[in-house]
């Protein structure tokens, strides 16, 4: 099958999604990125079941990945912590779950980045992949970059990556 065989018999796959801003100083009225993904995310049709601020704390950010794929939630998108200060440290926590990368995610984040804002885009560490069943999409915290991968990367392709995620986890069923 072609991709775009595989997108049409996905399109109408529905996520279950978790939102996770990492911020020191974030709060819900001050979340802009946040709130664009989980705008974005409700007018594609997708399910958000969790949405929460937590700080850049790497054993905070495991747990909370290990907590949604024990719900049985399809994608986590994760904005913030993905700079190259000493506090950012969201991507080495996501990294060390990974059981597959989706290595395109974070090169193309950077290729459309740097069209806009030049050479800076290559301190982003933008990243995604899979963590038991469950897609992750990490991208920076300005309200421009989650826009960025929002719009020109995840939500127009997110209901065939879920399809792609759970034909590959159901059992095999051999006649």
């Amino acid at each position: 099958m072609s991709h775009s065989d595989h997108r049409e018999i996905s399109k109408n796959m529905k996520a279950r999604c978790a939102v996770v801003t990492c911020s020191d100083t974030r709060t819900e009225e001050t979340d802009t990125s946040g709130a664009y993904i989980l705008d974005g995310l409700k007018r594609a049709g997708h399910e958000v079941r969790e949405y929460q601020i937590v700080r850049d704390e790497p054993e905070q950010i495991r747990a909370l990945l290990e907590q949604y794929a024990a719900d049985g939630l399809d994608v986590v998108l994760i904005n913030g912590g993905t700079g190259i200060s000493k506090r950012d440290s969201t991507y080495e926590a996501i990294a060390s779950m990974l059981e597959k990368t989706i290595p395109g995610f974070g090169e193309l984040f950077r290729v459309i980045s740097y069209e806009d804002i030049g050479p800076p885009a290559m301190l982003s560490r933008a990243t995604a992949g899979v963590f038991r069943d469950m897609l992750v999409f990490s991208m920076p915290g300005s309200t421009a970059a989650v826009r960025l991968a929002m719009d020109r990367l995840i939500l127009d392709e997110l209901s065939h990556f879920v399809w792609e995620i759970r034909r590959s986890s159901s059992p095999v069923v051999r006649t």
